[in-house]
């Protein structure tokens, strides 16, 4: 699915052209996971502000006094930004906003993602949906005095504890591997074990790891292409995602599959001792 750095991508590639943009029309497909919560007409003639990302959610802001879109990708969704004329919708097309600046469309094979009208972040229902959402990694406020302290007493495996999102936001199943790895630290380790220093080491994993696939344009495992329809390159430069068997590139050891929580992990057991 679609994680921090594939929505950060996202976000950069819609952000500056719709900045000043004013909406035309809007349609909507089959229903997403959330109803758009007002009708779509409501929306013509907004202008778009920015476009900003919490997490794995995008908030679409309109000028003073119109609200704003909080838009998810959910499991397979994408967003596409095409200028001129926009092909006709396909049956994975279930959002189409039509703008000044081009049109922009949510293709969601899978209809887990959404788009939900709130008028404001901070009211619901956005304020709902963002209001447990844990720290921003690239925040320059969050230091590992506070993620270490956010991981003491906690007694869930340190991988699910990232996936989960409570503690820090952005780290989808094959970024916890790849940072895990990167800090050698073993996936099931509970997360109130770390010192002080492994949760430091860690922290800077995740930040360097969702740092470098934004710049590699996220993870195209299936379904993600950029808001440009370019896939992203960061799978292929995996050290242990879906490597099992494969010698680890640092040490030599093997890499291992393990379930957790139903997903695959993988991890060197040479390099990331319990």
């Amino acid at each position: 699915m679609p994680e921090l750095p594939e929505v950060e991508v996202t976000r950069r590639g819609i952000d500056l052209p719709l900045q000043g943009a004013r909406v035309l029309s809007v349609e909507t497909g089959k229903p997403l996971r959330w109803p758009l919560g007002v009708p779509p007409q409501d929306l013509h003639g907004a202008g778009i502000e920015r476009v900003e990302r919490r997490g794995k959610y995008l908030w679409m802001q309109f000028e003073r006094g119109r609200g704003g879109l909080l838009i998810h990708l959910g499991m397979s969704g994408s967003l596409a930004l095409r200028r001129g004329g926009a092909s006709p919708r396909g049956p994975h097309d279930h959002f189409e906003m039509s703008t000044t600046a081009g049109t922009l469309r949510l293709t969601d094979p899978r209809r887990f993602g959404a788009v939900v009208w709130a008028p404001s972040r901070e009211a619901d229902p956005a304020r709902k949906l963002l209001a447990r959402l844990g720290a921003e990694p690239f925040d320059s406020t969050y230091g590992a005095r506070e993620f270490h302290a956010a991981l003491r007493g906690r007694r869930t495996p340190i991988k699910q504890l990232l996936l989960g999102g409570e503690v820090i936001v952005g780290a989808g199943n094959i970024y916890a591997c790849e940072a895990l790895h990167e800090a050698g630290i073993h996936p099931a380790t509970p997360a109130g074990r770390l010192s002080p220093a492994r949760a430091a080491r860690l922290l800077e994993a995740v930040r360097g790891t969702l740092q470098r696939a934004v710049e590699l344009g996220g993870s195209t495992l299936r379904d993600f292409r950029d808001a440009h329809g370019m896939g992203g390159a960061f799978q292929a430069q995996a050290r242990v995602y879906d490597r099992a068997g494969h010698p680890c590139p640092r040490c030599g050891g093997l890499v291992r599959r393990m379930l957790q929580a139903q997903r695959s992990t993988y991890y060197c057991a040479r390099c990331q001792r319990r």
